[in-house]
């Protein structure tokens, strides 16, 4: 029998500190009128249940540890997805003083959904994307290998750490604006050149 459990993903659904309007759209999905369950979708409120987590809204430093907390609960294989723009990078509340970033700042993510709000579709076609994934992992596994070389886990950066205070230490690795993720590097800015490019273009002239 050819088995795979992307035919009955199971879904867990976070939402962290969002306006609300991605979990609606999330909760809609599974709704009759968009039909997630088509596919096989199952929602859970057990991780240990859940195959794929869906997470809306950014991280911050109170809700980053329950993050966490959920996706070690998790077995393996399962995949993170980031629903919404605010989970995939802080969105409209990424210069916000209590937010961190995205999910990404918290636990390895796979699939990235944006939108504000997300569309159910998107939604929907972001689960399916990660049950592709689910099942790149599982014949992983199967083979004896690690399930976190697959997807977003491989290149992970480890995301950030809270000190003692319950805060991000300045420099370690918060995802101000405009900077780059740990171990990643930013692209040039738009209108944004070095001395040595100048230099050679005025050369060329």
């Amino acid at each position: 029998m050819d088995h795979k459990m992307s035919r009955s993903p199971w879904v867990i659904h976070y939402d962290g500190s969002s306006c609300n309007g991605c979990d609606i759209e999330v909760l809609a999905s599974l709704t009759p009128l968009f039909d997630a369950e088509r596919f096989g979708v199952v929602n859970t409120g057990n991780p240990k249940h859940a195959d794929i987590f869906l997470v809306t809204g950014s991280v911050n430093a109170q809700n980053l540890p329950v993050v966490r907390q959920i996706y070690n609960q998790m077995l393996e294989p399962k995949c993170v997805v980031a629903c919404g723009i605010c989970a995939c990078s802080g969105g409209v509340f990424r210069d916000a003083y209590n937010v961190i970033g995205g999910v990404d700042r918290a636990i390895p993510v796979d699939v990235y959904a944006p939108g504000c709000a997300i569309r159910p579709e998107t939604v929907i076609d972001a689960i399916v994307e990660a049950c592709g994934i689910l099942d790149q992992k599982e014949a992983v596994m199967r083979a004896g290998g690690d399930p976190l070389t697959v997807g977003g886990a491989a290149t992970w950066d480890g995301g950030v750490e809270l000190g003692e205070d319950g805060f991000v230490a300045a420099g370690a690795g918060a995802d101000g604006a405009g900077d780059a993720p740990a171990g990643k590097s930013a692209a040039p800015a738009a209108g944004d050149a070095s001395a040595e490019t100048l230099a050679a273009a005025k050369e060329a002239e």
